[in-house]
């Protein structure tokens, strides 16, 4: 006889209420303590005083929050890599499931693709496409993590024009000059001796495609990356594509194709500008969604927004790193459309 399933014990299953559970806990929060009103800055906010002062320039150097986060998906990235991944093919099997299948289908297919471009240099360009590709998957995907971008410090708003707040939050009546206290969970400031109602929270962990620096340095290794294989696949000859002295001395269209070259320059460079703000204007427009949605309809709104982001993460990872493996394997071949082996 076939074995009797055991009675559920809850109705409708476990997994049901504990969503309900948190959406009621949600309703219940927000009601108590109303959502800060989003402050949104292109810089990243600095979590740490001034670690050190570069010596030429004497700029401070500060820990901002998404260099923790590139920190973060590094720390990731490897403990997955040796703690994860490694046990799993020195167990021997043939099949895998779960995190580990699922990363061995993403580097398969990023594999073949890179084969299948670059030729016999897919050895040498699969583990720069490959991790460009995981490194910007995972600062992407951090901002879904409850927490990113949404707990921080709050601190006094010092902005030489503030906004008044009896025009903005009609509570200007409550305020008090020199004085910090509370009015729900808005922190009110005197700024240079103006009253005023405001905070900043700073985040401990912001998603780092959201920070400039992160996206325009990651372009500059991509941009490096690209001229070594060139290089390397070329020998010096290579930057003929740019600068084509010999052209000058040919008849006919030898003048057009040196004035050519000075503007693969131009465009070469240009991949620096369309890589950073690519990656940049999707991530940071997406957590601006969210921060918004999050504030005004702060109970369950942000689902929609989360799938949707998710999408975008993984998108904008590919695309980088296959926009890197597609120049990369485009500088392999000789700017007169020939292979050459040295």
């Amino acid at each position: 006889m076939a074995k009797e399933e055991a009675p559920r014990k809850w109705k409708y299953g476990v997994k049901r209420w504990i969503a309900l559970a948190i959406i009621a806990l949600n309703v219940y929060l927000v009601g108590k303590i109303p959502p800060l009103r989003p402050y949104i800055q292109l810089p990243a906010e600095p979590i740490t005083g001034t670690l050190f002062t570069f010596p030429f320039t004497g700029e401070p150097f500060y820990l901002t929050n998404t260099m923790l986060a590139v920190i973060i998906a590094d720390i990731l990235l490897l403990g997955v890599a040796f703690f994860v991944i490694r046990p799993a093919l020195k167990s021997g099997k043939q099949v895998f499931t779960g995190i580990v299948g699922v990363i061995e289908a993403l580097l398969e297919g990023i594999y073949n693709l890179t084969e299948g471009t670059a030729g016999k240099w897919a050895k040498t360009i699969f583990p720069i496409f490959a991790t460009i590709t995981l490194l910007v998957l995972t600062v992407n995907w951090m901002e879904l993590i409850p927490g990113v971008d949404s707990i921080g410090v709050i601190n006094e708003a010092t902005y030489e024009h503030a906004h008044h707040v009896d025009h903005d939050l009609d509570i200007a009546n409550d305020c008090t000059q020199d004085e910090l206290f509370r009015i729900g969970s808005l922190p009110v400031v005197a700024v240079n001796g103006v009253t005023s109602c405001g905070a900043i929270m700073a985040p401990f962990v912001r998603a780092a495609a959201t920070d400039l620096n992160f996206t325009v340095g990651l372009a500059i290794v991509s941009f490096m990356a690209i001229q070594v294989i060139g290089v390397r696949s070329l020998g010096l000859g290579y930057f003929e594509k740019f600068i084509n002295i010999r052209a000058l001395g040919k008849p006919g269209m030898g003048k057009i194709d040196f004035i050519v070259g000075i503007f693969e320059i131009v465009s070469e460079f240009s991949k620096i500008i369309s890589f950073s703000f690519r990656l940049f204007g999707n991530i940071f427009a997406g957590m601006i969604l969210l921060l918004v949605i999050g504030t005004l309809v702060p109970v369950a709104a942000q689902t929609g927004v989360l799938l949707l982001e998710f999408g975008v993460g993984l998108i904008q990872a590919v695309v980088f790193g296959m926009l890197t493996m597609i120049f990369m394997a485009q500088a392999t071949h000789s700017h007169h459309g020939e292979e050459e082996h040295h």
